[in-house]
């Protein structure tokens, strides 16, 4: 079995906005496997974690993890993936489903909500992804 931490992050600038996401994959030790931010166009806040979630759980299964813990400092994020929030906004019910069927792939799933200063490294990505975007005038 292999276990990759991911440790994800999304913004948008406005809500919704120009948007982009973060993500960091480590082994269980914290060495860092793989990280990247990337700019997903227009969404909401939430919409950007949870592509950032399936951005994360894609690049975890090149990696060939067969267990994966989420770290996340989206409580709205965390809570709906365990289900303890149901999913009441219609953007975010496809994007909710579409993450729970890439959980399924995994043998094993934890997911945890971690404090903002410790998806630092997440957050950094996903902003920096924002701020190398071109500006649109439009403000798309």
């Amino acid at each position: 079995m292999t276990k990759l931490i991911l440790y994800t992050d999304g913004a948008a600038r406005g809500n919704p906005g120009p948007a982009a996401l973060g993500i960091v994959l480590t082994d269980p030790r914290g060495k860092e496997i793989e990280a990247l931010g990337e700019t997903i166009g227009r969404a909401t806040n939430n919409e950007a974690e949870y592509r950032a979630l399936l951005r994360g759980l894609e690049r975890a299964r090149t990696h060939h993890a067969t267990e994966i813990e989420i770290r996340t400092d989206s409580q709205l994020l965390a809570q709906q993936l365990k289900g303890v929030y149901r999913v009441r906004a219609e953007n975010l019910k496809p994007l909710h489903i579409q993450g729970q069927r890439a959980l399924a792939q995994f043998a094993r799933v934890a997911i945890r909500h971690i404090p903002r200063e410790e998806n630092r490294r997440a957050d950094a990505l996903a902003n920096q992804a924002l701020d190398r975007a071109p500006v649109d005038p439009k403000g798309f």
